[in-house]
């Protein structure tokens, strides 16, 4: 019989409300806020949709910034809680400028919500949040920042940015699990939420009881049993990073991004799907398939040449025409780039399909990451 080397998850001494608030005050510090930073027990989708039906009220109206999939589950729910949504959109292959939110303001001053998403890691895109913020906080609105894909893989200056509602997951750039997250709440936003007579209360998207119940009473007793092994992989996630050093951090996601866009560009065949470096998320990279061949068959024919690479294809509508390289926490990795760029081009030389040569591609991956750390 082999021993049993798994990790001991069971009979783990009680999370007390003290370390509970310790994690919440490491996060904070990650994030850049001297706000109120609440880890909320479930995946990152809840304290989004909590952030929604706590600050909108009916009758309001609310400014959507989609550039990929989670900005339009926004505006659902932004219309589910009674608000006029004024939407404004770019290309999956680009990203939202502050003019175009700063146009949209001006056109409808009424708007006091504005929901946006840092990066997204489905589209491969990142938005300007700091102009943007900027141009938000002049008009006077909230603003709501999805920062999953971005924290730890880009600067995140929550405050600084006038950032009111700032939620972060810990499953991607972090390393770290998905079953928690956290959101921080400005005083601004308390102010909006406690006005609002349609914000949840005695719910799981309540924040106002996590106000009541846990901030308003110095965070010494907890409200609920915590999600210990969730919380106690956070906090662990968040010492990594601190002891790696943040800017280490995203200078290994930027080089991931940058060798990873460099190595396609010299394989060809395959094209980066979002356009201008500039625009790309450091946490993931989309391509686009070459014209007539769908992009599902070429990431099963890179997986067919080795398994472990992040690669996979889009979901929903962009499935046939997008591939995604994910480059994320553990797999910002000088090493993991430069498999996934040889999978793919074994994958499009057993399609038959015409492309430059590896050693070229992988040369191109070295010098980029390079370059970057370099830099």
């Amino acid at each position: 019989m082999t021993a049993n080397t798994a990790p001991v998850l069971l009979d783990l001494e009680p999370l007390g409300a003290a370390h509970f608030a310790r994690v919440e005050d490491k996060v904070a510090a990650l994030m850049r806020t001297r706000e109120s930073v609440v880890a909320m027990q479930g995946e990152a989708l809840l304290p989004l949709e909590a952030c929604i039906r706590s600050a909108v009220r009916p009758g309001s109206t609310a400014l959507n910034i989609i550039t990929g999939p989670y900005g339009e589950t926004f505006g659902g729910w932004l219309r589910s809680c009674g608000a006029e949504v004024i939407t404004v959109t770019a290309p999956f292959s680009g990203a939202v400028g502050p003019e175009q939110v700063a146009e949209a303001l001006r056109a409808h001053p009424e708007i006091d919500f504005v929901s946006l998403v840092h990066a997204e890691a489905a589209t491969g895109n990142t938005n300007p949040v700091a102009a943007i913020g900027a141009v938000v906080r002049e008009h006077g609105a909230l603003l709501m920042l999805d920062a999953v894909a971005s924290v730890a893989a880009e600067p995140l200056l929550t405050d600084e940015w006038g950032v009111d509602l700032c939620v972060i997951g810990g499953q991607k750039a972090m390393a770290g699990p998905a079953g928690v997250s956290a959101v921080s709440v400005s005083a601004r936003a308390w102010e909006r939420i406690a006005a609002n007579e349609q914000a949840p209360r005695r719910s799981y998207l309540s924040l106002l009881d996590w106000k009541e119940r846990w901030i308003d009473g110095g965070r010494t007793a907890l409200p609920h049993a915590p999600a210990q092994l969730e919380m106690l992989a956070l906090e662990q996630a968040v010492d990594r990073i601190e002891a790696a050093g943040l800017d280490t951090v995203i200078a290994r996601h930027r080089a991931a991004a940058a060798a990873t866009r460099a190595g396609v560009r010299a394989l060809g065949a395959l094209s980066p799907y979002v356009t201008r470096d500039e625009d790309a998320a450091p946490a993931a990279t989309t391509l686009r398939a070459p014209d007539g061949v769908d992009a599902r068959e070429v990431v099963a024919a890179a997986l067919a040449a080795d398994r472990t690479v992040p690669v996979q294809a889009a979901a929903g509508a962009l499935a046939k025409e997008m591939i995604r390289v994910n480059h994320y926490g553990l797999a910002a990795d000088r090493a993991v780039v430069l498999a996934s760029l040889s999978a793919l081009a074994a994958g499009l030389r057993a399609l038959g399909i015409t492309a430059g040569g590896t050693d070229e591609a992988l040369e191109a991956v070295g010098a980029a990451w390079d370059a970057v750390l370099e830099g």
